[in-house]
């Protein structure tokens, strides 16, 4: 990983079986993804594309799927327009969503690397924070 890496997580009471139906159903996550329309097959290599409107403007990020460990880990490239840096492979974050089931409880640790400065990484942290809640509370729901 490069730059500054920021992290969120929490402990569901749920299995990692339930949360990875939460963190792979294009249904749900959606609304995880701040209302994006989410396109993948999550299949290693595939692409994935989130398309919505953010603070009144259009965007479509995009980005890989690396790895889709089902129960476990779920790894992707993520890169979005809005930063204003050009489409190169340098300007990309990697998200990484850990799950590690303990008892009846799965912690869910998702790690962006890649930010340009602390500042940057804090601002990540605060909205991976927010995702993270969804996925708890959409998964403890069942």
């Amino acid at each position: 990983m490069t730059g500054y890496v920021a992290t969120a997580e929490t402990d569901i009471d749920a299995t990692a079986e339930q949360v990875w139906t939460v963190l792979t159903d294009l249904e749900q996550i959606g609304e995880l993804w701040f209302g994006a329309e989410v396109h993948t097959d999550w299949q290693v290599g595939s692409p994935i594309v989130w398309k919505g409107e953010y603070e009144g403007k259009q965007y479509e990020d995009k980005g890989r799927i690396l790895a889709a460990e089902p129960g476990r880990l779920l790894k992707m490239t993520h890169y979005s327009p809005l930063t204003g840096q050009p489409d190169v492979p340098e300007n990309y974050h990697t998200l990484t969503y850990e799950l590690a089931e303990h008892g009846t409880t799965t912690r869910l640790t998702l790690s962006q690397d890649n930010n340009a400065s602390e500042d940057e990484a804090e601002h990540a942290r605060g909205m991976w924070e927010t995702q993270v809640g969804g996925i708890k509370k959409a998964a403890e729901r069942g």
